[in-house]
């Protein structure tokens, strides 16, 4: 036993580990969510993290201790947000020809992402720091991370945050969408990515192409707009 500790204690220190600790508990996640025939319930980043939740707190491993080794997983998050220029490309003439929906539904999804968080945020008493963490949650984890540190916020709680919707998202968009009769596939994409950022896009993907790709696009210019009028809309929250 005393062996085993002192391997683990030695294992634990280097990054190496808890890098590939993260790699192994998005591919079970994905493992799972193929043999269950890709049903939204069984969202592989929900697994992942419930996975690595129950591991470090099992190995009482801090946070810090781990994002040493995964903090690679979060540069990666950059590049990616970035990429998400090329789906806006590719369909710029598709978004021409719906423009005026399209700029219709980004605002109003952007205005009530933040609008309704901040209220409910404010009804069950939250304080300055927390609702403007919680403003930022419907845009990408690097975009939310900022916004949170320019208006007060904190960066690790909007992470979390951030991390929460995508899943909720993820999880309830197919069931909601199709009792809701939603079936242009357009609509769907672009309503995913502006509520619930990456983790939404990436299951409109694995849903339709065509959704994935306005998804995407959903996302980023939701990331753009929410830069703005979360500053402005938390004003009306002071």
């Amino acid at each position: 036993m005393t062996d085993a500790a002192l391997i683990w204690s030695y294992l634990s220190s280097q990054p190496l580990l808890w890098l590939t600790a993260t790699l192994a508990a998005y591919w079970a996640g994905d493992a799972v969510f193929r043999a269950s025939g890709r049903k939204s319930i069984a969202n592989p980043v929900l697994i992942a993290v419930i996975l690595l939740g129950s591991v470090l707190g099992l190995s009482k491993t801090s946070y810090q201790t781990y994002f040493e080794g995964a903090q690679f997983v979060h540069f990666m998050l950059g590049p990616a947000t970035v990429c998400l220029g090329l789906p806006l490309y590719d369909n710029i003439a598709r978004i021409k020809r719906a423009g005026l929906p399209v700029v219709a539904a980004l605002l109003v999804g952007s205005l009530v992402a933040v609008g309704s968080a901040l209220a409910i945020g404010r009804a069950f008493g939250l304080d300055q720091a927390l609702l403007a963490s919680l403003a930022p949650k419907s845009t990408t984890a690097p975009v939310a991370i900022g916004i949170a540190e320019r208006i007060g916020g904190q960066p690790t709680l909007a992470a979390v945050l951030v991390l929460l919707t995508g899943i909720f998202g993820a999880i309830i968009v197919t069931p909601l969408l199709n009792a809701l009769r939603v079936t242009d596939w357009r609509a769907r994409g672009f309503a995913v990515g502006v509520a619930a950022h990456g983790i939404g896009t990436a299951r409109a993907f694995q849903v339709n192409e065509t959704a994935g790709a306005f998804a995407g696009i959903g996302m980023g210019l939701n990331a753009v707009l929410t830069a703005i009028i979360a500053p402005l809309v938390l004003r009306l929250f002071s």
